[in-house]
């Protein structure tokens, strides 16, 4: 049986990566590494605690693994502070390397590394869509992030075993991340365009997130930097009237970039997350021929709501 060392496991993509493997019975014994105990989980799963910064006991689980999967990083969903910026940076530094310097020490390497980024490393784009061949780089505080991570994770360039890095966009499901945010908010009639409206939203169901993840791994071809996002990006405006159609909701409001920076201080998060423009297409993951089974926001927010 292959063996995965999953990263964050207690947070919503890593839990749903457990539950994709265990829905589909693919065929690896997974080991759950989290910051505090995960309740709940199958038996069959191995739990080990870590501190995402330093060497512990998790180290032995690397050895001859078949895929290390790291999604470690404090939420962007937060006021950006000092303290909070400090944060995001460390975790995301922190925990790329440690695991970057354990898999060096590893006697038989883990033969794949996929590493969680972020697609907002790309500039704010209302026309020109960013591929991973032709994409702009950004600027800010969001952007330095990303860059910093890519370059932790790559640092480690000259291991043997192949390296994944994942760019994702806004990753929609049930259970966690923004859905049941906007859910919420949609049902209380604030389901209107957010700001000026014409801002792109790059988006990827859980379950396409999932199996692109075991598609790379799989694909021994694949490395390098990918996409995760549907090949339909959408205007917000649009995205917000299937939000609402998807949930039978025909009363609504605009929402005013005054009332998104208000709304924003009242939640302690950011407007960047909803103002910038990520106009994402997944252009490795296509031209290696990976199949989409929601490729529009209509198909995506109608099996959410099923």
């Amino acid at each position: 049986m292959r063996k995965i060392i999953l990263f964050a496991a207690n947070g919503f993509i890593g839990e749903s990566i457990i539950e994709y493997v265990n829905l589909y019975h693919l065929n690896f014994q997974i080991v759950a590494v989290s910051r505090n105990p995960i309740s709940n989980l199958p038996n069959s799963i191995k739990q080990v605690i870590w501190d995402g910064k330093t060497k512990g006991k998790w180290v032995n689980e690397l050895e001859g693994a078949d895929l290390v999967i790291n999604l470690a990083g404090k939420s962007v969903n937060c006021r950006y502070t000092k303290k909070n910026k400090a944060g995001i940076f460390a975790s995301r530094l922190d925990s790329t390397r440690i695991i970057g310097e354990a898999i060096q020490d590893c006697k038989h390497k883990p033969a794949c590394w996929i590493n969680s980024a972020s697609a907002t490393i790309y500039t704010h784009s209302l026309e020109n869509p960013n591929t991973e061949k032709d994409g702009i780089i950004g600027e800010g505080f969001s952007v330095n992030v990303c860059r910093a991570w890519e370059k932790q994770f790559f640092a480690f360039k000259d291991l043997p075993t192949r390296q994944i890095l994942l760019r994702t966009t806004i990753v929609l499901g049930k259970n966690g991340g923004v859905y049941p945010v906007l859910k919420r908010l949609t049902r209380m009639g604030l389901g209107g365009k957010m700001g000026p409206g014409n801002q792109f939203i790059s988006w990827i169901h859980i379950h396409d997130f999932c199996k692109a993840v075991f598609f790379l791994f799989e694909n021994k071809q694949s490395s390098g930097i990918y996409n995760l996002g549907a090949p339909n990006p959408v205007r917000n405006t649009d995205f917000q009237t299937a939000f609402r159609k998807s949930l039978h909701t025909p009363y609504f409001i605009n929402q005013p970039i005054w009332m998104l920076k208000l709304g924003a201080l009242i939640l302690g998060t950011e407007t960047e997350l909803i103002l910038k423009s990520r106009y994402v297409l997944p252009e490795n993951l296509t031209s290696e021929q990976f199949s989409f089974d929601f490729q529009t926001i209509e198909s995506c927010l109608t099996n959410l709501t099923s």
